[in-house]
């Protein structure tokens, strides 16, 4: 089989902050569909709530994880499902347009009604609300900067242009905040009036079936806590989470893993899902609970891998071209196998060796790559962190304290499932180390 390496195109896949675009088709060869070995088909499930069982009546569902698990790759699969099935979809990520250490609900709707207007204006779909009209008008004597906004202006400029005076003052974000604070309701009253059911309605009689509202890296707001004692999370998802859900359209939004743990759980699931449970993306299973391989997830792996540098070559014939990336089949399962089922660790293990050798990796490059990246997490663990890991190590299980979510966002704890139920392991990498080593020993 000839060689059909692209080192070009394959340093760009292996960036692990790229995320799949599944309407490009280069990238769409990229994916590989992880949800049997995941142990919960989410995609399936999120579409289903939206084509099957709601298509008329909003909906609103929560979608988490760890960062850089395969979340973004995922929504954007739901994305073109969605597209397929027939509706409108908005897909952003929330990060380009907030402050993620600083966001109140405000934001959040006008971040909304910014990205559903300025995707509708690009299929033609133009809407001209009153409401926010006279808003920007106030808004900008309010601040004492005008905001320039011509008749024809469209509502998503509008939105950009107050954002664009805002983001870099505090002070000025602060002071905008406390002026629509008390105009929330009607705020969101007109964002459904004035923008939403007129986009609905205008693409029904297009003959597409509703619009869809994807809001992605709001697992991505900071912990930090407010002046109330609440942290930042808490208070957005938790104690506004009814407002979030106020918005009629199908929505998904990301939320903080950290939640999930939260004593406050059962109040999430029913001011912001509902009454129905986030959804949960956990790793790729490649490893069982006694510390053994998970074959199919490592075989899954194998291909991720592979279809990085041989995207067009068919899954099978792939596994021929194993030694133009590797030395070895076993340096190529040493890397599925460290990365702990961690997308987003495995891509960067892969990145890390390309920028030190062309392929095919050698067993070496790659120990001193791993090497680097166990280092790298060895030196933030404190006694107190090696005891908690060592009590999961044992039980296999994650109490709801903040100790253990720092655990989990520090990424020294996965979470798997399997036909029992939800379990967490130690980062490989950390498992290789003499104190863990030792522990083992003297248990």
């Amino acid at each position: 089989m000839i060689n059909t390496l692209n080192l070009s195109r394959f340093y760009k896949a292996c960036n692990p902050s790229y995320t799949l675009n599944m309407g490009d088709m280069l990238d769409k060869q990229y994916y590989i569909d992880f949800a049997d070995v995941r142990g919960c088909k989410i995609v399936e499930e999120l579409q289903r709530t939206i084509t099957r069982i709601s298509p008329d009546e909003p909906t609103c569902q929560l979608f988490t994880g760890h960062i850089g698990c395969g979340k973004s790759t995922e929504l954007q699969r739901l994305k073109a499902e969605l597209a397929v099935a027939g509706f409108h979809v908005v897909y952003f990520e929330s990060s380009q347009d907030l402050d993620m250490a600083d966001i109140d609900i405000s934001d959040i709707l006008l971040s909304v009604a910014r990205q559903v207007s300025a995707s509708l204006e690009a299929i033609g779909i133009k809407l001209k609300p009153t409401y926010f009209t006279n808003l920007f008008r106030e808004i900008g004597d309010f601040l004492q900067t005008p905001i320039d906004l011509t008749a024809q202006a469209e509502l998503s400029l509008g939105i950009a242009k107050i954002t664009a005076k805002t983001k870099d003052s505090t002070q000025l974000r602060n002071q905008l905040r406390q002026y629509l604070e008390p105009r929330t309701n009607s705020i969101l009253q007109a964002i459904n009036e004035e923008v939403l059911e007129k986009a609905i309605e205008q693409l029904k009689l297009r003959g597409q079936k509703g619009l869809v509202v994807i809001v992605d890296n709001l697992d991505r707001v900071d912990m930090r806590p407010l002046a109330s004692g609440r942290t930042q999370p808490e208070y957005l998802f938790i104690d506004r989470g009814e407002q979030l859900r106020r918005l009629k359209c199908h929505l998904v939004y990301t939320i903080p893993l950290a939640l999930i743990f939260s004593n406050e759980y059962e109040t999430l699931k029913n001011r912001l899902g509902g009454g129905i449970a986030p959804k949960v993306l956990p790793m790729v299973r490649v490893r069982q609970r006694d510390g053994s391989d998970y074959e199919p997830g490592m075989s899954l792996l194998r291909q991720l891998v592979l279809a990085r540098a041989f995207p067009q070559i068919p899954s099978n014939d792939r596994l021929l071209l194993i030694t133009e990336l590797f030395d070895h089949l076993e340096t190529l399962e040493r890397i599925c196998r460290v990365s702990g089922g961690h997308i987003r660790n495995l891509l960067g293990l892969l990145y890390s060796c390309l920028q030190r050798q062309d392929p095919p990796f050698s067993r070496d490059c790659l120990e001193a790559v791993i090497k680097d990246y166990r280092d790298d997490l060895l030196l933030a663990i404190d006694e107190c962190q090696w005891e908690l890991l060592f009590e999961v190590m044992q039980q296999q299980t994650v109490k709801g304290e903040s100790d253990y979510q720092s655990l989990l966002r520090s990424m020294y704890l996965f979470e798997y499932r399997d036909p029992v139920g939800r379990w967490f392991g130690i980062s490989p990498a950390l498992a290789e180390t003499a104190k863990v080593i030792a522990w083992q020993q003297n248990k």
